[in-house]
């Protein structure tokens, strides 16, 4: 009877699905589309996160799954690891946040980011024992920064919001320490949809800077993000917080663009390179596998 007379008097329809809402909430989004949303599953790279197709599914020596792009390069993060595919209900919520201002999202976006960071558990807890006991600083949280300009647009960076999130719910076994303003992005960017890999690089190269490096120096890094599309950007902040002293980086996000197998295209070898893309000789051992 209540939640009938509350879709009468406050109705209101989810912004996903289009079903009125029967609940009292700020996000306009129904528990079933929310509940919808679910992690990555399959076998994925170890190292950057990306899907690995049947030739490159089991695991090294070391106990790790490289994709093919990962096997060649060495890159300036140690592990990147996401909640979920960058499509659907997710992808949904997450422009919610990001282009529609819908705040109240990044309390939902900040409890899968914290899931995700899950998984990096172990790697913390080492790292915090090979720093030893004397050296007990938390592990610093740096959100992907705006420019100055998109910042006042938009009114907030949506990652840091996701970042203060995720933070607030994610039991602290190795304590993490939000730095918002350690990274800045010193000059606005072109939009990278469209753009070849090359472009990306070229686009984001010097975009980065350190503020306050002395507070980076020696220290462990989460760098976090809302999506991981092609990797260039986590891969630019990385190299730049690697410069700058970070000790070790790592990069979590809510949501990753997955690749398919006939998205996937030759590569370089090249550090630079963020996009996880095979060969097609490789695709043709793959797909006779």
């Amino acid at each position: 009877m209540s939640e009938g007379l509350f879709s009468v008097l406050f109705p209101s329809d989810c912004r996903i699905c289009g079903e009125p809402q029967l609940n009292i909430s700020r996000l306009p989004v129904c528990p079933d589309c929310v509940a919808g949303i679910h992690p990555v599953r399959g076998k994925m790279c170890s190292i950057c996160g990306e899907r690995v197709l049947s030739a490159y599914a089991e695991m090294d020596s070391d106990g790790l799954r490289r994709c093919p792009v990962c096997r060649r390069i060495d890159r300036p993060y140690g592990r990147a690891v996401a909640y979920g595919s960058y499509e659907g209900g997710l992808r949904e919520l997450i422009h919610l946040l990001k282009y529609n201002g819908v705040r109240p999202a990044a309390k939902v976006l900040g409890r899968m980011l914290a899931d995700a960071w899950t998984a990096l558990e172990p790697e913390f807890e080492q790292a915090a024992f090979e720093r030893g006991m004397f050296d007990q600083q938390p592990i610093l949280v740096i959100p992907v920064p705006l420019y100055k300009s998109r910042r006042r647009e938009r009114g907030f960076n949506q990652a840091e919001l996701i970042a203060r999130a995720a933070l607030k719910v994610h039991p602290l076994r190795v304590q993490k320490q939000l730095a918002p303003e350690i990274l800045q992005r010193t000059r606005d960017t072109h939009s990278q949809i469209g753009l070849t890999s090359h472009q990306r690089r070229l686009n984001l190269r010097g975009a980065f800077a350190v503020t306050r490096a002395a507070e980076v120096t020696g220290r462990d890094v989460i760098l976090v993000d809302d999506v991981y599309t092609t990797g260039t950007t986590a891969t630019e902040c990385a190299r730049v917080l690697r410069r700058a002293g970070a000790r070790r980086v790592w990069v979590a996000t809510v949501a990753r663009t997955l690749k398919l197998a006939t998205q996937y295209a030759d590569i370089a070898p090249d550090l630079d390179e963020a996009d996880n893309l095979v060969s097609e000789d490789v695709l043709a051992k793959a797909a006779g596998s």
